[in-house]
């Protein structure tokens, strides 16, 4: 018997820009349930970012379009042996990808407070450079070199 899909969840835009997208990248920056904070650091973020005399939506938006993966690698047994087998990412998990890498890397550099970094981050993403973006071709360069095994996925 089939399992139940699960329910889509509805998410509420953000109280500033009005972006469900942006609702659900608060929650990923979110530590401990502190919203407030993280709320508070990725708005500071977008407010550095409109600082630098650009949109600060537009910035965020290009950023996870750019960090997004499109293909990745997932490690299948067939007769005894593991494949690296690449496979199409889904809309929700590439978003779910882009949101980590983004933070990822912004939480990985030292010695700035966190929106700085985090904005650092989306200004690099959204001009295809950083780290984030830098993982992204990782993934995809792995997923191009294991195009052998593609068959099976199933």
């Amino acid at each position: 018997m089939r399992r139940p899909l699960k329910k889509k969840r509805v998410w509420r835009p953000d109280l500033k820009y009005g972006s469900e997208t942006l609702t659900r990248f608060i929650n990923t920056v979110m530590w401990d349930g502190k919203k407030d904070t993280a709320r508070a650091v990725v708005y500071a973020a977008l407010a550095t970012i409109k600082k630098n005399g650009e949109n600060p939506l537009e910035t965020f938006e290009a950023a996870l379009r750019n960090a997004s993966p499109l293909m990745e690698v997932r490690s299948r047994r067939v007769g005894g042996a593991n494949y690296q087998v690449p496979r199409e990412v889904s809309q929700n998990r590439r978003l779910a990808l882009a949101f980590r890498w983004l933070i990822g890397a912004a939480r990985s550099k030292k010695g700035k407070p966190m929106a700085q970094k985090l904005a650092t981050e989306l200004l690099l993403a959204a001009k295809n450079e950083g780290d984030a973006i830098k993982k992204k071709d990782d993934m995809h360069r792995m997923a191009e070199s294991n195009k052998a095994f593609a068959h099976f996925a199933w």
